[in-house]
């Protein structure tokens, strides 16, 4: 199975239903701008918080690996949603899949064998430079680099590519729920009994990882809290 193939046509459906076909000219349905660069580097932000890095603050708080990985599959749908946008059609999503097999960054991650964390200064490092490459003015050149990146900061995230694709498989499932059930409107309910909804999909995969992503959206309506 083509993991990296089956992950752009999943975000490219997933793009097409919440922004409306031709997203790609970077605007939605409802007429409102899409920046999937800012989207990268407000996520990265995000991800920063997984490490207690204030020293002025919960000091001891220990670094939250589960929430980092899920916060590193998040910053992915961004970055193929930015691949797919710059390409606009002018490579195909098999061609754009085997250009990122073919990188060294890809074939680091590209084994089912476990992998360890980095240190967290490696990995706050690598997630500061996903966010500097992400403030950079797009080019084929910068997008090539971010995806680059993006590559080693998985690897740093004790992510191979049977976990970032088994975990961006459940996002997925998982923000198709989201619209389903009212994140735009504002009234989707993101906690289910004490816990985020990110950590209810992760456990459901860990429970039964042979579960089908529409049987994973069927755990998820029978868990969600409405």
């Amino acid at each position: 199975m083509n993991k990296l193939l089956c992950m752009l046509e999943l975000q490219q459906k997933l793009n097409d239903a919440t922004n409306g076909i031709g997203w790609e000219k970077g605007v939605t349905k409802q007429g409102k701008k899409i920046n999937w660069r800012r989207c990268i580097y407000m996520e990265s932000a995000e991800m920063i918080d997984s490490f207690g890095w204030k020293h002025w603050k919960s000091i001891a708080q220990p670094t939250d690996y589960d929430n980092l990985q899920i916060e590193i599959v998040d910053v992915w749908h961004f970055v193929m949603s930015l691949l797919l946008e710059f390409s606009n059609g002018a490579e195909t999503m098999e061609e754009l899949s085997k250009s990122m097999f073919n990188t060294p960054e890809y074939q680091k991650v590209n084994s089912d064998a476990p992998l360890k964390f980095g240190t967290d200064e490696l990995l706050m490092t690598k997630i500061e430079n996903v966010m500097r490459l992400s403030l950079i003015p797009i080019s084929a050149e910068m997008v090539g680099a971010l995806v680059e990146e993006f590559f080693e900061l998985a690897y740093l995230g004790a992510l191979n590519a049977t976990e970032l694709y088994r975990l961006y498989v459940g996002k997925n499932i998982l923000n198709q729920f989201r619209q389903d059930h009212g994140y735009k409107e504002g009234n989707y309910i993101k906690i289910w009994n004490g816990l985020e909804d990110n950590a209810v999909m992760k456990n459901g995969w860990e429970t039964n990882p042979e579960m089908s992503p529409e049987e994973l959206y069927k755990a998820l309506e029978t868990a969600y809290p409405a």
